[in-house]
């Protein structure tokens, strides 16, 4: 006999980043106890007590298997939504995406957690020149060794209203009258609204791990020139598209890779060196009975 959904405790990693917390919410307003696991849940405590007595803090570590197990007592399910777009001198890609996933797959699947749910990205590939994609890449393999039920889901790039994806874009549109492109700006991509991937998240925690992969992309597939271009119009503005070659980019993302924020990274220039769309024959948000959200319907492009 399956829990009560009241009783289905969800411990989500990561959960106040970008997609992290639109999945702590998604959870909230389907039932679940929900429980955000950082390093500092001292931090947390008085943000998380607004979100209601259904939500509450625990410690985790990556590093540390027994922190990891403490924090997953009694959970149902268990998200990890931790990701890292650059470098730390205390943080590498290869710490986060791959030791700490498997660490993440190794206490849940210790515990008998009925569900992991990894979130990783559609274009993740052992053979990328980006240490990032590949990072992404062995750590869903990781995550499969130590935990073969996990669920993983892989989303294109993410937009949400507020501004994410869309809105910096528009920023480059605005304040650029020669606007550089990846390449000849033919790289298609297929935006995935937020909220729609913490509905992902939401449905495949409320069951057993399946070992399913899932590709979560909206429903409208652009390329980026023609992002670039719908923007202007929208913005008012006459532009020139200016085609800058990959090898020059990845020149520019190494020389800036030093600074706190590079405006540009390897990782991104990796993303953007293939089509970011849902591949063949996998299985997407249909087979989770969940229409995406339109960028174009929403008036954002």
């Amino acid at each position: 006999m399956s829990k009560p959904e009241t009783d289905r405790r969800v411990i989500v990693l990561g959960g106040t980043g970008f997609l992290g917390s639109r999945v702590v919410k998604e959870l909230r307003s389907r039932g679940f106890p929900v429980r955000i696991a950082t390093r500092f849940p001292e931090k947390l405590s008085r943000e998380v007590s607004e979100l209601g007595e259904d939500v509450g803090v625990v410690r985790s570590d990556l590093r540390d298997p027994d922190v990891l197990k403490r924090a997953f007592e009694d959970a149902s399910a268990v998200v990890n939504c931790v990701g890292l777009y650059v470098e730390t001198r205390t943080d590498s890609f290869r710490d986060v995406h791959v030791d700490g996933a498997r660490a993440v797959a190794e206490a849940a699947g210790t515990l008998g957690v009925s569900n992991l749910i990894q979130i990783s990205g559609i274009a993740a590939e052992p053979e990328s020149p980006s240490s990032y994609v590949r990072a992404r890449a062995e750590g869903e393999d990781a995550v499969r060794r130590a935990f073969p039920a996990a669920t993983i889901l892989r989303p294109s790039a993410m937009f949400s209203r507020s501004g994410a994806f869309f809105g910096d874009l528009d920023a480059i549109v605005r304040s650029l009258p020669v606007v550089p492109l990846f390449g000849d700006g033919s790289t298609r991509l297929q935006p995935v609204h937020v909220g729609d991937v913490a509905k992902a998240v939401a449905v495949t925690s409320g069951r057993a791990g399946r070992g399913e992969v899932f590709e979560l992309g909206g429903p409208d597939i652009f390329t980026y020139k023609e992002i670039l271009q719908r923007l202007a119009r929208r913005a008012g503005r006459r532009r020139v598209f200016l085609p800058v070659p990959f090898w020059l980019w990845w020149s520019l993302a190494r020389a800036m890779s030093v600074l706190p924020n590079p405006p540009v990274t390897p990782a991104q220039v990796a993303l953007m060196q293939r089509d970011n769309v849902v591949g063949d024959d996998v299985a997407t948000f249909s087979d989770l009975s969940i229409t995406p959200q339109s960028a174009i319907a929403l008036g954002l492009v």
